[in-house]
């Protein structure tokens, strides 16, 4: 592992970043790294350490943030044009890559994402119940009280028996978040909301009365209600694990074609560029743009 990269790893998980970590587990000769290296890879296309080259750097950085957006790991192969003798790995993601200057590299690549947070409004049995629950379905349970409210949260839950309801739904919607639960009767909650003046986008994020009809009595029953709703929702949206919209699936990755060899890349802010023509170009690497500008000469 490359100094100081744990560290930074702990880093990022306390401040609820997500990130890939990169490790290279098998090269063939010759390249410029070997089994072990590594690196992590924010959302920002941004790549701290060392795997590889800039081309190989590039392949990492698309299959990278493609693995924060789906939250799978990826293993990656990167192969130069014409690759035979580099060993075969079922499963792996294959990219060619036309300008790597001889060697192969095997890379595993794991999504690091914070779990999602649930910021429970009130101290009813329900909303006890909620965060106990919650636990083991590596949610993070954050009350009422929390110096950080609703912010990035993945979902409000409100069980605090009239008090302070709407207060709490608005605050939760100003917040971003992508799921929130009334805990109330049918009648009761399309009151509260009737008062708000609700746009029809905000009114499609609130459940009220929150939780899937299983029958539900006591207040464990119910907690297992909500949090059902809760994962259901989750994963009929596909949202990145512990994020609330906007979350990295919502960023907007540029990729093109380098015009010289052919290769995609992601653009991010340290690519190979040049204005050709009043228009952007992007290259793998600064000798791609250097052949491209030699032959815009000629």
């Amino acid at each position: 592992m490359v100094p100081g990269i744990s560290a930074r790893m702990r880093e990022l998980a306390a401040g609820r970043v997500p990130f890939v970590h990169a490790v290279v587990v098998r090269t063939q000769f010759p390249t410029s790294v070997r089994a072990g290296d590594d690196a992590i890879v924010l959302a920002d296309g941004s790549i701290e350490g060392f795997v590889g080259g800039q081309c190989a750097e590039n392949s990492v950085r698309t299959a990278a943030l493609g693995s924060l957006r789906d939250g799978q790991a990826v293993l990656l192969r990167v192969l130069p044009e014409d690759e035979q003798g580099f060993p075969d790995s079922p499963g792996a993601q294959v990219v060619v890559n036309p300008c790597l200057s001889g060697g192969a590299l095997e890379i595993f690549l794991q999504p690091l994402l914070p779990p999602p947070v649930i910021w429970i409004v009130g101290e009813s049995p329900i909303a006890q119940a909620v965060a106990e629950l919650a636990r083991p379905l590596d949610f993070v349970a954050r009350p009422t009280a929390h110096r950080e409210g609703p912010a990035g949260v993945t979902a409000v839950i409100i069980a605090s028996h009239g008090r302070d309801e709407v207060a709490a739904i608005r605050a939760g919607l100003d917040a971003g978040a992508g799921f929130i639960g009334l805990v109330a009767s049918r009648r009761r909650g399309a009151a509260v909301l009737a008062e708000m003046g609700l746009s029809e986008a905000e009114r499609q994020l609130i459940h009220s009365p929150v939780g899937i009809d299983i029958g539900a009595r006591t207040a464990p029953e119910i907690a297992l209600s909500i949090l059902a709703e809760i994962v259901a929702t989750i994963r009929s949206r596909e949202p990145a694990p512990g994020t609330s919209a906007p979350g990295p699936e919502a960023l907007e990755v540029l990729e093109v074609l380098d015009p010289v060899c052919g290769m995609t890349v992601t653009v991010s802010p340290d690519t190979p560029h040049m204005s050709v023509n009043g228009e952007d170009v992007w290259f793998c690497s600064v000798g791609c743009r250097e052949r491209h500008a030699l032959k815009g000469e000629r």
